[in-house]
């Protein structure tokens, strides 16, 4: 890919045919998102044992502020390949986490990053680094996002500049506000990012997929120089 990018994520997935054209496309991972206060909560249209179904290596499910046990029988039943962290959960409930389910499923914890002024700046750094060296161990990939009051989902993005100034020991997804437009604007970032995730600038509504967007964003993210 361009850009440094070695692998694409489509999140907010809730219509089987739309899948099924991401399968297609060969895009790595695929994501459901399983918080009930989420316009794109997957259980409002699919069955856990329709996602068990779906042959793709890459399936990953999101949770927010859910309880370890939960968690997990939502991963076993739906077969996770991944699952994605992106709510408050701390050292001890990843840890945990960790622990019971082995090292069979991925675990991605999302990072929050805000819009601060330039003063804040060097102490949201350090942060976001503190959050990072907390989970490091018990994860396997961090995931950047523009941060809000509804975990994600705001089609804003931050300013991907600061990334430049963490440690992150880790391969990285960067998500929030990716769009067709802003895209090359990873050639600005230094640590490039191992996957992006795309979401709320490729849909017509929340959970619908514009297809045409996405397949023009994939061929052009695949071009080489």
């Amino acid at each position: 890919m361009k850009n440094g990018i070695q692998a694409l994520k489509v999140c907010g997935m809730t219509k089987k045919e739309q899948i099924r054209d991401l399968i297609a496309l060969n895009v790595d991972f695929i994501g459901f998102i399983f918080y009930e206060r989420s316009p794109r909560f997957v259980m409002n249209s699919l069955t856990l044992a329709y996602i068990q179904s779906i042959d793709h290596p890459g399936k990953t499910g999101v949770f927010v502020n859910e309880s370890v046990e939960k968690v997990i029988e939502v991963a076993e039943k739906a077969g996770l390949a991944m699952i994605q962290l992106h709510g408050n959960e701390d050292q001890t409930y990843i840890s945990t986490l960790r622990k019971q389910a082995g090292h069979k499923i991925k675990i991605m914890k999302a990072v929050r990053i805000g819009i601060h002024d330039a003063v804040s700046k060097e102490q949201h750094s350090e942060e976001i680094s503190e959050q990072i060296r907390a989970v490091q161990n018990d994860v396997d990939y961090i995931l950047f996002d523009t941060d809000s009051k509804g975990y994600g989902g705001t089609g804003k993005r931050f300013e991907w500049s600061l990334l430049d100034s963490l440690d992150i020991p880790l391969p990285y997804f960067l998500s929030g506000g990716i769009s067709r437009d802003n895209i090359g604007d990873l050639d600005t970032i230094s640590h490039k990012p191992f996957a992006i995730d795309i979401n709320s600038k490729f849909e017509r509504t929340p959970g619908d997929k514009d297809l045409d967007r996405i397949r023009e964003f994939v061929s052009n993210i695949y071009k080489t120089d």
